[in-house]
């Protein structure tokens, strides 16, 4: 029973060393990649305010009729009154993704707070140098030292039963 019990912490000792050598690596990657999406995103987000600000001043009742001053028309209300519509319209959608992109920027914020919170983390520990460094070699003395363990974990249990019987 105790060398199963053994084998199985063997097996999760191993299999986290490998993923946190994994998740070292990988940590300051996506903190750039991060920082990358986020300077994307506030771009995109300034380019929508921007087009919000020229519609709203294309809103305005003098620069809708300074718009339509050159088109002859029979029924100029009905004009003005649908390229008001057709601008409220595009409005509201520059709008939508306005805030679609401001949600997407407060999660990449706190995404990018997290990864540079980990990759401190990651950083302060003393084995992230010898798993950074040697990332198989450190595996390999994982998986010897964890030979070790069982090894020592089975030859108590035989002694200990050999004692019990005697």
């Amino acid at each position: 029973m105790r060398l199963k019990s053994g084998l199985v912490l063997l097996l999760l000792l191993m299999f986290s060393v490998g993923v946190y050598a994994q998740e070292t690596e990988s940590a300051a990657e996506s903190v750039e990649k991060l920082k990358s999406q986020l300077i994307d995103v506030q771009a995109h987000e300034a380019d929508l305010r921007a087009r919000v600000a020229q519609l709203d001043e294309s809103l305005k009742p003098e620069n809708i009729e300074r718009s339509l001053a050159g088109i002859g028309s029979t029924r100029p209300e009905e004009l003005r009154e649908s390229r008001r519509r057709q601008l409220t319209i595009e409005k509201d959608g520059v709008l939508a993704q306005l805030r679609t992109v401001e949600t997407s920027r407060q999660r990449l914020e706190t995404a990018l707070a997290n990864a540079e919170v980990l990759a401190y983390q990651q950083s302060a520990k003393p084995t992230q140098m010898l798993s950074a460094s040697k990332p198989r070699s450190y595996q390999l003395l994982m998986f010897g030292g964890g030979g070790l363990a069982v090894l020592a974990l089975g030859g108590g249990a035989l002694f200990y039963r050999r004692r019990i019987k005697r």
